[in-house]
């Protein structure tokens, strides 16, 4: 299942759940210029191919999010057609009002 969220709502998510994986879909040299603290970068172009290798856990809880919003929802439906069970999708960080690393 898809949960969408708001920026707010993401951010509760990752305080309060230490376990959740952050996956950021968009290409290496653009989480090269910024990032959210703990996200793995797993391009959305070879997220079906690699899903498996590197997220395993198909009942884990997983946060996608990317620039505007658009590659997240691709990514939150490939997974969720991959067999995951707790997809969430943040969204883009074009107005990501939190802390980003650099």
């Amino acid at each position: 299942m898809i949960i969408k969220l708001n920026h707010a709502e993401a951010k509760k998510l990752m305080e309060d759940k230490p376990g959740l994986i952050l996956v950021d879909v968009r290409t290496p040299e653009e989480f090269d210029e910024c990032y959210i603290d703990g996200a793995v970068n797993i391009p959305l172009d070879g997220l079906e191919e690699t899903a498996e290798e590197k997220l395993p856990d198909k009942s884990a809880e997983i946060m996608v999010y990317c620039r505007s919003g658009k590659r997240a929802k691709q990514a939150a439906e490939i997974l969720e057609g991959s067999g995951y069970e707790h997809i969430y999708d943040m969204g883009g960080l074009i107005d990501w009002p939190f802390e980003l690393i650099m």
